[in-house]
C-alpha cells in the first residue's frame, strides 16, 4: 500500500530510519534568513547551516520517487531537526538564504550567500559554515565561494541525489558529514569543500558526472582531498590553487556581476550565436570547445568579431577533463584559455576577473593561478 504525503507535511521516511523520531514542522517554510537556535554546549564548535533548497530539501508524494520530486520544499529547520545526531558534533543553527532548485541559482543569490558567509565567519561565535544546495549547479556555487570567501574557517557545500522523502535518502547522512567536516580543525585553510557520498572534494576540482547516481561527484584528474571513514574526517590531499584569503576577488561592494555566456561547439555551428551574445550584452563568452578547445572556422570568426567589440573570449572544453593548452594562436587572437576549468567554472572565474580588468593577458594569469 502506498502512503501519500502532502508536501506540507514533514514526516521523512529516511529520517525516521536514521533517528527513530518523527518531525512536526511546516515543511514549506521559506522565510529568508530565519535563524534557528539550539541549546549550545561550550565545548563544541558553532556551525551555521545556510540553506538554499535543492534535492536535499526535496519532497514527493511517493517514497520511491527519486526524480519527479519538488526541490526546495523543506525549510532549514526541518533539515536540522531531521538529524539530531549533529548536536553531538556541534552547536548547529540555520538560516534560509533561498529555497530553489539549483538550476535557478542566480548571480544575485550567489552574492547574497557570499556576503552572508563572510559576515558570519568574521564573528568569533561562528567556527564553520555548511551550505545545503541542489546538485545540478552545486560545483559552480562552490567554486564561486572558493574565490570570494575571506576566511580560513571551513566552508562545506553539501547536497543529495535523493529527496528527503525517498527510501534510503542520502541527504541526512550527507548533512551530518558536512557538519563533521566543518567542525574539523583539519578542514581549515583548504578552501571551500564539497561532500556527498562520504567523499570530500575541493571546489576547484569536483564536478557532477552522473545524472542520478549517488556517487556522481568526482574529481577525475586531481582526486578527492579526503573522505569520511568510520565516522572520522580524514584528509589526504591539499588544493594547490589560490583560494579564499589568498584570492584577490572581493564581492563586498558588488551588487551585480558582469554577464558571461557559455557557447557550446558542435558540428555545423555558426557565428550567429556569438553575434547574439554580444548584442545581448555579454562582457565575456566561454567557449565549450571540442577536444582541446577547438572551434570551427565559423565559430572562430564569431569569437574574433566579439573580441573586436570588447568581449573577452575564454576557451574551455566540452570533453569533461584535461587542460586546454594555451597556444601562440590564442595570443594572436587575444583569447584566454581555461586551464583545467570546465565551461561552467570558467564562467565563474571570468565573471570575477571582469570585475578587475578586461585585459586578456591579465585574465589569463588568473586562470593560471586560480
Amino acid at each position: 500500500m502506498k502512503l501519500k504525503r502532502n508536501v506540507g507535511i514533514t514526516i521523512l521516511s529516511a529520517t525516521l530510519l536514521l533517528s527513530g523520531i518523527g518531525i512536526s514542522a511546516d515543511a514549506t517554510t521559506t522565510k529568508s534568513a530565519t535563524a534557528i537556535s539550539h541549546s549550545e554546549k561550550t565545548d563544541l564548535p558553532n556551525i551555521k547551516i545556510l540553506a538554499t533548497g535543492g534535492t536535499i530539501a526535496g519532497s514527493s508524494d511517493s517514497d520511491t520517487d527519486t526524480t519527479g520530486y519538488k526541490a526546495g520544499a523543506l525549510g532549514v529547520e526541518t533539515l536540522i531537526e531531521a538529524v539530531p545526531q549533529m548536536k553531538k558534533v556541534a552547536n548547529v543553527s540555520g538560516e534560509q538564504i533561498a529555497n530553489v532548485g539549483s538550476q535557478n541559482m542566480d548571480n544575485s543569490t550567489l552574492l547574497k550567500l557570499a556576503k552572508r558567509i563572510n559576515t558570519l565567519l568574521a564573528s568569533k561565535d561562528v567556527d564553520g559554515i555548511v551550505v545545503t544546495h541542489g546538485t545540478d549547479t552545486l560545483e559552480e556555487t562552490a567554486y564561486f565561494l572558493n574565490l570570494v570567501v575571506k576566511s580560513q574557517k571551513p566552508v562545506v557545500i553539501v547536497g543529495s541525489m535523493r529527496p528527503a522523502t525517498a527510501i534510503s535518502a542520502d541527504g541526512p547522512l550527507n548533512l551530518y558529514n558536512a557538519v563533521e567536516i566543518a567542525s574539523s580543525k583539519e578542514a581549515e585553510n583548504k578552501g571551500v569543500l564539497v561532500t556527498l557520498n562520504d567523499r570530500i572534494g575541493a571546489a576547484r576540482y569536483i564536478t557532477k558526472t552522473n545524472t542520478t547516481a549517488t556517487d556522481t561527484f568526482k574529481s577525475a584528474e586531481q582526486g578527492y582531498v579526503g573522505e569520511i571513514a568510520g565516522g572520522k574526517v580524514v584528509f589526504y590531499n591539499e588544493p594547490t590553487r589560490k583560494h579564499t584569503t589568498k584570492s584577490i576577488f572581493n564581492v563586498a561592494k558588488l551588487d551585480k556581476l558582469p554577464q558571461v555566456d557559455i557557447l557550446y561547439t558542435y558540428q555545423n555551428d555558426n557565428k550567429y550565436l556569438y553575434d547574439a551574445a554580444v548584442k545581448a550584452g555579454a562582457k565575456g563568452i566561454v567557449v565549450a570547445g571540442s577536444g582541446n578547445g577547438s572551434m570551427s572556422d565559423t565559430a572562430l570568426e564569431g569569437a574574433k568579431d566579439a573580441v573586436k567589440k570588447g568581449v573577452v573570449i575564454t576557451k574551455s572544453s566540452r570533453v569533461g577533463s584535461g587542460v586546454v593548452t594555451h597556444e601562440a594562436s590564442d595570443d594572436k587572437d587575444q583569447f584566454v584559455t581555461s586551464d583545467s576549468l570546465n565551461p561552467q567554472k570558467a564562467r565563474i572565474l571570468l565573471m570575477l576577473a571582469l570585475t578587475k580588468t578586461k585585459d586578456p593577458k591579465k585574465i589569463q594569469e588568473y586562470f593560471n593561478e586560480y
